[in-house]
């Protein structure tokens, strides 16, 4: 298996500005954080990122164990169940209608009872394990310093988009130019097209039939990868709904969830990309889809989802924060990027905080959710 890049520090690069870079992130989402109770209208904080919850599902991880040698790294070694909790959320940064938020969503899932000292400076010795996963395969910024004006503009779409096409163009030369502040030779180009791809071709498809990425590399035990959940086959002949239509109501993602799990359990497929070409497969530029015909997904668990009522559960549920370095040292996120998503932890108790919700991470799901785990 020597054709699979092996993991060793020299696979990430990082600005030396980085942390000033990170102190200014830092600052921009705890201050939209504080902010959120007037401009979202609810009186209570919400996430910066991913604001609204369209569901949050009990589930079971199952990890095969019988993988082959090079997949089978970390947690995925030896077979095993996990209880879980997944939050489906829309990716935008503001609560709203669907048909304004956008077909990008979130998939983010928290395994319980998992050993091992975690990355999250706050919590080193919490049992919880994270995902968090998109139903888009790169992200949308390459760099800490584009990264911080791309968040500016995205939490501004609304704005933009509310003066027509002159106000779609004024967002597309903002984006590219990092609001006029780049020279020329820097421009977002690998990121402006990035935006445009996931906003213009992410399928409007029900969450139960979608496939979520990483999007970013991660650690895998000896190697590099990328991991995603792919809805699993069975899944398409139990929904009533596939392709949707965002303008037949204000909320339309969230009650189709609701509905098809009354009725049935789903599954996903749990899969590993192993990186074997540096060049083609980048760490760093993470607005690059890595090409499956170089290094396919292989299939290492399984994620089932019951049949459940999960009406009432986003209240229950939203104390709960997702992050990336919420791993084990043998699945380290990687690169400047997953850098950055560790200050997700900052906004996450700011917001806590203000909402008067428990600062620790959960130790079981009926800590979180109340009342029976599944069939109505």
């Amino acid at each position: 298996m020597s054709g699979f890049v092996r993991y060793s520090p020299e696979t990430e690069t990082f600005d030396p500005e980085l942390p000033d870079h990170l102190k200014r992130i830092i600052a921009f989402w705890e201050n939209k954080v504080r902010e959120s109770p007037q401009q979202e209208g609810t009186g209570r904080a919400v996430r910066g990122a991913h604001a609204k919850t369209i569901g949050i599902v009990r589930a079971e991880v199952e990890i095969s164990g019988n993988a082959p040698q090079p997949y089978a790294q970390g947690i995925y070694t030896q077979a095993g169940r996990h209880d879980a909790l997944i939050r489906f959320s829309s990716a935008s940064n503001h609560l709203g209608p669907d048909a304004l938020l956008g077909p990008v969503l979130g998939f983010a899932i928290k395994l319980f009872d998992v050993p091992g000292t975690k990355l999250v400076d706050e919590e080193p010795d919490s049992t919880t394990f994270d995902l968090v996963l998109k139903n888009n395969p790169a992200f949308i910024a390459n760099t800490a310093a584009h990264y911080l004006f791309i968040q500016d503009i995205g939490d501004r779409v609304g704005d933009y988009l509310a003066h027509g096409k002159e106000g779609f163009r004024e967002l597309l030369t903002d984006f590219l130019t990092g609001n006029g502040t780049l020279e020329q030779k820097d421009w977002a180009w690998e990121e402006l097209f990035a935006f445009v791809k996931a906003a213009t071709q992410t399928p409007v498809r029900n969450p139960l039939l979608s496939t979520y990425w990483t999007m970013a590399a991660v650690r895998h035990g000896d190697y590099v990868a990328k991991v995603r959940v792919a809805a699993a086959a069975e899944n398409a002949g139990h929904a009533r709904h596939r392709e949707l239509d965002l303008t037949s109501g204000p909320d339309v993602f969230g009650p189709v969830l609701a509905e098809e799990l009354r009725e049935h359990a789903f599954a996903f497929d749990l899969q590993v990309q192993l990186c074997t070409d540096l060049a083609a497969m980048p760490v760093n530029d993470v607005t690059v889809e890595w090409p499956e015909k170089l290094s396919p997904f292989v299939t290492v668990g399984r994620v089932r989802l019951p049949r459940q009522d999960i009406a009432g559960n986003a209240e229950q549920g939203d104390a709960l924060a997702f992050n990336q370095w919420r791993v084990t040292a043998a699945h380290r996120p990687l690169g400047e990027i997953m850098d950055v998503r560790r200050v997700y932890t900052a906004s996450a108790n700011v917001r806590r905080a203000l909402n008067h919700q428990p600062q620790r991470e959960p130790t079981s799901v009926d800590e979180v959710l109340s009342g029976p785990s599944s069939r109505p």
